[in-house]
């Protein structure tokens, strides 16, 4: 049986070097950022954990203040010797649970030019199996188009005209804003005429 843990700096040190091995550079926080959202309550740092062998099995980021409502799952990552076993659905089936009492979880997919074609596309019917529905956006993380997409709870999916504002209102909690401007290129989305 797996549970879900909150975690802290210590963990934060040991791990964060699988999130680099997940994500793009160009897409990490950096470190002294996410210690300092961990210190201010921004964010949650959560470990899945398997309750027979207390062994640390998934890793998850989530910003979790937001005037909203919403959380924003940054990062997911399964240890590289669990893959493949289910622990990534397990996984997300806790961090839904956990947040079951918010408006909607938001998660950011990006994609890089060089990336494998398939991967966002695995990715956005992995969250689909969990209710997350696309969101129009237009916005930019580290240079990498963002895809978005909303697991409505208790709020709504159509977040569009407010976005913006709300992952700027995510990042500027531990972000400064020389991080946030190279990081984060958010722009309110433009309607296109039919």
């Amino acid at each position: 049986m797996l549970s879900i843990r909150k975690c802290g700096h210590k963990e934060l040190e040991r791990y964060y070097q699988l999130f680099e091995m997940d994500f793009d550079s160009r897409e990490m926080l950096p470190k002294l950022s996410v210690h300092k959202a961990l210190t201010n309550g921004s964010v949650e740092l959560l470990a899945v954990v398997d309750e027979e062998t207390k062994m640390d099995l998934a890793f998850a980021l989530v910003a979790t203040k937001s005037l909203y409502g919403y959380v924003l799952l940054k990062y997911l990552s399964v240890m590289p010797w669990c893959r493949e076993q289910g622990i990534g659905i397990e996984s997300m089936r806790l961090v839904n649970k956990r947040y079951a009492g918010r408006q909607g979880i938001i998660a950011e997919l990006t994609e890089y030019p060089e990336d494998e074609p398939q991967r966002r596309r695995k990715l956005q019917r992995f969250l689909a199996r969990f209710g997350y529905v696309e969101a129009e956006s237009d916005y930019r993380i580290g240079g990498g188009d963002a895809l978005v997409m909303i697991k409505p709870i208790r709020g709504s999916a159509e977040l569009e005209p407010v976005l913006h504002r709300v992952i700027a209102d995510f990042y500027s909690r531990f972000l400064s804003p020389f991080a946030m401007n190279r990081l984060v290129d958010i722009r309110p989305v433009k309607k296109t005429a039919e």
